[in-house]
């Protein structure tokens, strides 16, 4: 029997959601083992001068414990 913890953490790009997750899941991955899955659970954008300057991502990042 496997047992999962889940835990949210907060990511963020200049260039996309999908960067800002892979950057998010990368740091993680430093510090947590056997990440088995991750949902991002918000997304959002930071707005100066009418542009987009920054994509923020929520994250919930499931994985086993040993």
């Amino acid at each position: 029997m496997s047992v999962l913890k889940v835990i949210e953490i907060l990511s963020n790009s200049e260039k996309s959601w999908e960067d800002a997750t892979s950057k998010g899941i990368a740091k993680a991955s430093k510090s947590i083992k056997d990440i088995r899955s991750a949902y991002v659970q918000n997304q959002s954008v930071t707005v100066k001068d009418g542009e987009v300057e920054e994509f923020r991502v929520n994250l919930k990042v499931t994985f086993e414990v040993k």
